[in-house]
């Protein structure tokens, strides 16, 4: 379908308007090293698209767009912190990729970016694992980067997605051994909540 305003992105104005907001995010939904999180929206249909031409097409050019709304978002999130932290790619899938989707959402959130951490091992995509597995694939799967000091910091992570949490978590517990005083998390999507269906009788 043709942009009604093709000089104003790859994504047109009502595309931006489609997307809804996520529930609130309870203490008990929150992954235990995250004392706050939130994202745009439900990782699905509008959303989804667009941090799909992200992040595979791939059209940085919309990392600024989908910030501005992180932003708004997470207004409560940012709040008093220090430093923005992007989830790090391994080495060979940013070199494949040819950037990192987190830190190129990161830059646009108005705090320093602190590249505080690096992925030790390549691990396999959340999404593509079954659910007794991801936390296995993700433990001690980062560590804080040689040289950078985050005693005493409120830092808050960014990626593109989170499924699980269970990426956040991992990345926030050796900043909090390391010293950080407090890990939050934003995101530009997240899984939908799934409410269990209520059995008749």
């Amino acid at each position: 379908m043709p942009l009604d305003e093709p000089t104003r992105g790859a994504v047109c104005r009502r595309c931006w308007a489609a997307i809804v907001p996520p529930a609130p995010l309870g203490c008990d939904s929150l992954p235990p090293h995250i004392h706050l999180a939130t994202s745009i929206g439900p990782y699905e249909d509008t959303l989804k698209a667009i941090v799909h031409a992200l992040k595979y097409d791939p059209r940085e050019t919309l990392a600024r767009r989908l910030a501005e709304r992180m932003r708004h978002a997470g207004v409560d999130v940012l709040a008093g912190a220090d430093a923005v932290v992007p989830v790090p790619l391994h080495a060979s899938r940013e070199r494949s990729r040819g950037f990192n989707q987190a830190r190129a959402l990161a830059r646009h959130l108005g705090l320093p970016v602190l590249d505080a951490l690096v992925r030790t091992r390549k691990t396999s995509a959340q999404a593509d694992l079954p659910k007794a597995t991801r936390a296995a694939n993700v433990r001690g799967a980062f560590a804080v980067r040689s040289g950078i000091e985050v005693n005493g910091l409120v830092l808050v992570l960014v990626d593109d997605v989170s499924t699980t949490g269970l990426t956040l978590n991992a990345c926030a517990a050796p900043l909090l051994d390391a010293g950080a005083r407090d890990v939050r998390a934003l995101t530009a999507a997240r899984a939908p909540l799934r409410v269990p269906r209520s059995h008749p009788g």
